[in-house]
């Protein structure tokens, strides 16, 4: 039995990055003999097992043939007759097929190393097709690393988006690594991956319609929505923001993908087009509830803190109301991050400070320094007590906006 270090870990570690979890294959060895050693089985579709200490998992080499289509579409075989290049073979990529002996020595039968030296993303052999999910990974390790797609790993990816193998993907595990990808430090790599090699179109075909649609006229018509939208969210991940405000980002212009050609570049209405695209995509992906509920806020209403000095306070009141502010601040304040990602997504604007968010916050602490409670004590009808209650909160934006406005 020899057991090796594999996977990302090793790949982590020549990269100089924080090594979190480790990997390891075992070879030479039956899952008998595993248990015999006290590790504990818990592995479905193959044998692995946790390490009764550290609780790290070991996995038993194994080989694997594809039998039908999709992700899971595999035949594994686990023996002890498994080489260590044979289980390094079935991985996806160069930079993942390194391992690492118990003495500290690099096995690197694919090249890996060199690829991890030039930066660059490139399959271990032609059964990189075989699995859908490989795409995404792909794309997510170039929105991780920064590495480039070598020509002929592209080439198997163009042909895995054209036959439909990508259509294979189940809503789960797409949202998985797009939600990872989100996370990166520059996301927009990961998108920008899928659309070079035809998946976004296939995968998010809400977002692809966006790329070669001009933005509006006053902010930089030159550059396309697809590209506003990869800065919005690559702004996003630069301040460092959670993950429903990075989807938020990435799905808030949906609509302007569906503005009529003769319209261009201006987008009427875009943000209820929005709101009715992200609904069915969120759907699609099942997205998480949080994700979901911020992205369809934003889609809504993203165009109106835009022009927040200009509103009236009935809009504002408005706009707290409609966006569920006073029952979920936390909420609006996502709202207005996203909105702010959206303001400073743009060519020359990245510095600047998206000031409509500090007087919405502002107007927002109005509305809740009403004592809604002792409002509905002073009212006789308990008919009348929302209307009371708005009535307050009205009054309340409206003495403040007029001393704001001096």
């Amino acid at each position: 039995m020899k057991i090796f270090a594999v996977g990302g870990a090793v790949r982590d570690e020549l990269l100089g990055l924080p090594v979190v979890d480790r990997d390891y294959v075992v070879v030479g060895a039956t899952p008998e003999e595993m248990v015999a050693q006290g590790f504990k089985p818990v592995g479905k579709d193959f044998p692995v097992f946790l390490h009764p200490r550290t609780h790290e998992e070991y996995a038993l080499a194994r080989t694997e043939r594809k039998t039908a289509r999709g992700y899971k579409g595999f035949q594994v075989s686990a023996a002890p007759e498994v080489t260590l290049e044979e289980d390094l073979a079935r991985r996806d990529l160069t930079i993942n097929a390194i391992a690492k002996d118990e003495d500290g020595l690099f096995i690197d039968p694919y090249g890996g190393m060199a690829d991890l030296k030039a930066g660059v993303l490139r399959h271990v052999s032609p059964a990189f097709v075989e699995d859908p999910v490989r795409v995404l990974r792909v794309a997510r390790f170039a929105a991780r690393f920064g590495f480039a797609i070598a020509p002929e790993t592209l080439v198997l990816m163009r042909e895995m988006a054209a036959n439909g193998e990508v259509d294979a993907l189940v809503p789960e595990r797409v949202w998985q690594e797009l939600s990872r990808g989100l996370m990166e430090n520059v996301p927009s790599r990961m998108f920008l991956a899928l659309r070079e090699c035809g998946a976004l179109v296939r995968i998010l075909p809400e977002l692809d319609a966006l790329f070669g649609v001009p933005q509006t006229e006053k902010y930089h018509p030159e550059i396309d929505t697809g590209v506003h939208v990869m800065m919005v969210v690559d702004y996003a991940a630069a301040k460092n923001y959670e993950l429903p405000v990075r989807f938020a980002a990435l799905t808030h212009d949906l609509g302007k993908g569906t503005t009529p050609h003769a319209e261009w570049p201006r987008h009427i209405g875009h943000e209820a087009r929005s709101f009715e695209l992200a609904k069915p995509l969120c759907q699609r992906l099942r997205v998480p509830n949080d994700c979901r509920e911020l992205a369809l806020v934003v889609a809504r209403f993203h165009g109106v803190p835009l022009r927040a000095f200009e509103l009236r306070p009935e809009t504002l009141l408005k706009l707290l109301q409609e966006t569920d502010a006073l029952r979920q601040p936390w909420r609006f304040e996502s709202f207005l991050l996203a909105c702010t990602a959206d303001c400073c997504g743009r060519l020359g604007y990245q510095d600047a400070v998206f000031e409509p968010a500090d007087f919405l916050r502002e107007a927002l602490k109005v509305a809740q320094s009403v004592d809604a409670g002792a409002v509905a004590r002073q009212c006789d009808d308990p008919a009348k007590i929302r209307d009371r209650v708005y009535e307050a909160r009205f009054e309340a934006i409206k003495t403040w906006r007029e001393n704001w406005a001096r």
